[in-house]
């Protein structure tokens, strides 16, 4: 609380040791004032003490403390005022203190049966674990070869046969893609798998270090779904679906045997390709016969039709007889002319009884007879008249059917016949061959397995594994 007076304090208690010091008379007041010194500071009674033992608080000897008399008096009292309220409020505090409950020191920390646990449960969970995996990685596990072969499914395509159809093949598209596709899932089938295992033994040469090795060996007594299961462990492939490009990697306890295995893929899947062609030969030969047949079939039928028309109605070609008819139509109409100027000159020069006149108006009549009899067969079905027995629009239009049918059949087995030899000459090539960009090569040092990759991540799940379960632990404690 001394550190906190007022600076009015401060400067009372200055004056006040100056004016000692500075009086002749020398006591215990002087000797208390100098052994106090500038950075010490008295009591609250103390220095209320002293200030009433100031020159002229209680009328001086000497006339210095007379004059000056009224203005300490003020100054006095302002200062007994401000020591009683800063003596109330060290009082106060100290109340406040002695009533502020105390509370104990914390103990040093120890270990805890939790914590113990833990520490077990880090040394099961992962130490130990991890200790054995790293032991059989570098001590147990066998040495493993890798052989990589790459390849992909190139198809040839036929500019002639293009060039042929008008371009219409290459709607088809290209199917090297969805070969590749095919492929991918053919080298994981049990198919594959089988036929590997007859031309390597898979089964004696990956189960001759059983039950050693017995994470990356093969028992003996596998079955063929067991051997497939093993055969996409040894068997690692990368297929890109945009290239087609495709990638198979076999791994081995020796490298002539991954070698081996890697060649026999590459020949197994050829022989898949082969046959892939093969049937599309055989399918695209067969459609194309068979379009051809139905074109035949068609062209014979639309042309039978048309010789039917032709025999019942005694016409080859009602254009042509049309025309023909036109012609007879046309000289009747010149007949008939010529007569009509003969008539006028002969009524101009002789009597209208004569014999002439009635002979012209007689083949004037005529012909004019004739000529409307021949234009009543156009579009009559009456036979009297030199017709058909049917009308020359539905003859025609009969006719123009079958000419057009007749001619879309005639294009139909042209096109037939073009692509069954188009066909032929795809079938007399390889369409589709498989293309060898990486041979398999014999390794020279072994790459698997890899100890270190595999110790790294065994023990960061191991660490991932315990801290869930210590995570959980804890939620479940704080829960409880």
């Amino acid at each position: 609380m001394t550190q906190d007076r007022p600076a009015a304090r401060r400067k009372a208690a200055a004056q006040f040791r100056t004016g000692r010091k500075s009086s002749d008379s020398s006591g215990p007041a002087e000797a208390e004032a100098e052994g106090s010194g500038p950075d010490q500071t008295a009591a609250p009674g103390q220095e209320a003490g002293n200030v009433k033992r100031l020159p002229g608080a209680a009328g001086g000897e000497n006339g210095q403390g007379r004059q000056g008399g009224k203005g300490g008096g003020k100054k006095l009292r302002r200062l007994r005022r401000k020591v009683q309220k800063a003596e109330a409020a060290h009082a106060a505090l100290e109340a406040q203190l002695a009533g502020t409950p105390a509370y104990p020191v914390a103990r040093p920390a120890h270990m805890k049966g939790r914590h113990r646990g833990l520490i077990a449960s880090f040394a099961v969970l992962v130490l130990l674990p991890l200790a054995a995996a790293v032991f059989y990685l570098f001590a147990v596990a066998e040495d493993q070869y890798a052989s990589t072969t790459g390849f992909t499914v190139r198809s040839q395509e036929s500019s002639g046969a293009n060039d042929i159809l008008g371009g219409l093949a290459s709607f088809a598209g290209n199917s090297t893609a969805s070969d590749s596709d095919i492929l991918y899932e053919f080298i994981q089938s049990k198919e594959m798998a089988a036929a590997v295992s007859k031309r390597v033994d898979l089964r004696g040469h990956y189960s001759r270090h059983w039950p050693g090795d017995w994470v990356f060996a093969l028992w003996p007594d596998a079955t063929l779904e067991e051997l497939v299961w093993f055969w996409q462990r040894i068997a690692r492939i990368s297929y890109d679906s945009g290239s087609g490009l495709t990638e198979v990697q076999v791994t081995a306890f020796d490298p002539q045997t991954a070698q081996a295995i890697a060649q026999a893929i590459i020949e197994e899947s050829q022989t898949r390709i082969n046959a892939l062609n093969d049937q599309a030969r055989t399918d695209a030969m067969r459609y194309a016969e068979a379009d051809l047949a139905e074109a035949v079939e068609r062209l014979k039928g639309a042309r039978e039709a048309l010789t039917r028309f032709r025999t019942r109605t005694r016409i080859v070609d009602p254009e042509a007889d049309i025309q023909g008819r036109m012609g007879v139509m046309n000289n009747l109409q010149q007949q008939l002319a010529e007569t009509l100027i003969q008539y006028d000159l002969l009524a101009g020069s002789v009597a209208p009884g004569d014999v002439r006149l009635k002979q012209a108006q007689q083949q004037i009549d005529v012909i004019r007879e004739r000529i409307n009899i021949e234009r009543q067969t156009f579009a009559s079905s009456n036979t009297d008249t030199g017709g058909v027995g049917e009308d020359y629009p539905t003859l025609i239009s009969e006719f123009e059917r079958l000419t057009v049918d007749r001619e879309f059949a005639e294009e139909t087995y042209r096109a037939a016949l073009t692509a069954l030899e188009a066909a032929r000459d795809d079938a007399a090539r390889q369409s589709r061959y498989l293309a060898t960009y990486i041979k398999p090569a014999l390794a020279e040092e072994a790459e698997y397995p890899r100890r270190f990759v595999l110790s790294a991540l065994a023990g960061l799940f191991l660490l991932l594994t315990w801290s869930i379960l210590v995570l959980i632990y804890y939620s479940i404690r704080d829960r409880n």
